[in-house]
């Protein structure tokens, strides 16, 4: 192919001017700028039309020839000036060996890269943001603006979301929407209040068994609204609320727990002593001694055959030799059926039955210190149970335990005057006509249930007196309990002591003494 009178060198077919058709070009992103070799520049002049860079001259021979003028060439049509600006910013590129030009000149090599000319003008830095034409920077765009107008929502999944709004678990769209829709909503919004509340009642950390005193708030909260017909008497309120407490207890308990070995305890003849069964079987001891109450009442002994002794050691022997298999969860039945019939037979009874006496055998008490014995005694052998199975059972209400300390009191007088007459105390040193004050022993029990009691130490017809006080002892209330009880030594006893040591190892080991089975 000829060109201006001349063959091409290299034999390769070329029409002068003849448009070239561009190969791919990549994307902005996939462009590896160190990999894409620089632009040559334009020749020393001025500047093409329309800020695009034009095409190359013909470079001048290496005998130093000058470049022809395009009049040489006016036969050949003229290049196409390219398809603008964005060919200007993107220079093709030919990974082969690159042709040489028709008229037989090598090309120049191409010149070093300089950083201000024009041509760097030409090639975008991405890095750069682009500058305004007078040369001030351009202010940094704000943010986009992200819309805080609540989602809308149907109704009807707004009233699904409400649980999850009210455990704070919405994300922050639903909970604009949900509270958006709770303002005009009032049937979700009353339902909405409902399950806040209910998520204030969930207390991770808190413990999942109830308030002691809760049952008896309720029914004082009931009672105050509407009084019941016939009341439970007040001295039998501490056996009726103990008794409950341990039902609760028993209902809790699996049946292999029914076998739980449980030990019990109490203080004998200057010793602690104990003896094993299962948790049913302090069941039936409680209904066997519960049947004194019965009796006295008139309704049916547990165990009466006609031979059925009176005390309650001797009973619970009775009970536990007669049944033929060790006694299981089925004794909760007989013995909660008999506890309800005493309090409603109490009840009905009203102040006649209260100072009727029931018989223990040896001693014998009015009903109504007899129905706080056998409620201190459902506290004790409850928390017996509670350890056995590994249940939390605290102590009964302040005013509860304020009465059974109390009854503990008044019986320290005889217990103290029975051991005088065993030889196991000392003798006594001031007798006084019954009725007189006579030398005292203080009991400060502190605490729970605490109060001030003065101990007759000479005489159970003796009155005790502040102004005769010889000695003064101070116990917690659960202690003192637990030391009537027989679950402590009187040695053991963490007691603060003042005055006339005698009489104060004399009133803690009576204290002892009133412990049985």
């Amino acid at each position: 192919m000829t060109g201006g009178g001349r063959e091409s060198e290299g034999g390769e077919e070329e029409v002068r001017g003849a448009r070239r058709i561009p190969g791919p070009r990549g994307a902005a992103d996939d462009l590896d700028l160190a990999s894409v070799p620089l632009p040559p520049l334009p020749p020393p002049g001025g500047t093409a039309p329309d800020e695009a860079v034009p095409e190359q001259s013909q470079p001048a021979s290496a005998s130093g020839d000058a470049p022809e003028t395009p009049e040489s060439d006016a036969g050949a049509p003229e290049p196409d000036p390219g398809p603008g600006p964005a060919a200007e910013a993107w220079p093709e590129t030919d990974p082969g060996p690159e042709a040489e030009p028709a008229d037989g000149h090598p090309r120049p090599a191409a010149p070093e890269w300089d950083p201000t000319g024009p041509a760097a003008e030409a090639w975008p830095d991405p890095d750069r943001e682009p500058e305004p034409a007078d040369g001030t920077p351009e202010p940094h765009a704000p943010d986009p603006l992200v819309s805080s107008a609540p989602v809308v929502l149907p109704h009807q999944v707004l009233k699904a979301l409400l649980g999850a709004w009210a455990l704070s678990a919405c994300s922050a769209e639903e909970t604009a929407a949900v509270e958006d829709h709770l303002t005009g909503c009032a049937p979700c919004a009353d339902e909405a209040l409902r399950l806040r509340d209910a998520v204030g009642l969930l207390h991770t950390d808190g413990s999942l068994d109830l308030d002691p005193t809760l049952r008896t708030r309720v029914l004082d909260g009931c009672f105050g609204r509407r009084p019941a017909r016939i009341p439970v008497p007040e001295w039998a309120a501490p056996y009726d609320a103990e008794t409950a407490r341990l039902d609760a207890l028993l209902r809790d308990i699996g049946d292999s727990e029914w076998h739980a070995p449980v030990r019990l305890q109490w203080f004998e003849e200057e010793r602690q002593v104990s003896r094993r069964t299962t948790v049913a079987g302090v069941i039936g001891h409680l209904m066997a001694v519960d049947g004194l109450l019965s009796a006295a009442l008139g309704l049916d002994d547990p165990l009466d055959d006609g031979k059925t002794p009176l005390d309650p050691t001797e009973r619970t022997e009775t009970y536990w030799s007669a049944t033929r298999r060790p006694p299981t969860r089925a004794v909760r039945e007989p013995w909660r059926a008999q506890s309800h019939e005493l309090i409603r037979t109490a009840s009905f009874a009203g102040r006649n039955v209260a100072e009727t006496s029931v018989s223990y055998g040896a001693f014998a008490l009015p009903l109504q210190d007899a129905a706080l014995d056998r409620a201190f005694e459902c506290w004790v052998h409850g928390g017996d149970i509670a350890d056995a199975v590994d249940y939390p059972y605290p102590a009964p209400s302040a005013a509860h335990l304020h009465r059974m300390i109390d009854l503990a009191a008044r019986m320290l007088p005889a217990a103290l005057a029975g051991r005088r007459s065993a030889g196991l105390a000392g003798p006594a040193k001031d007798l006084v006509a019954a009725g007189a004050p006579g030398r005292s022993l203080h009991l400060e029990i502190e605490g729970h249930g605490g109060g001030d009691w003065y101990i007759a130490l000479d005489s159970p017809a003796a009155v005790g007196a502040p102004e005769r006080a010889v000695a003064q002892v101070a116990l917690d209330g659960v202690e003192f309990c637990r030391l009537v009880a027989g679950h402590i030594s009187p040695v053991e006893a963490a007691a603060g002591q003042e005055g006339d040591r005698e009489a104060i190892r004399d009133v803690l080991f009576a204290a002892a003494s009133l412990s049985r089975l």
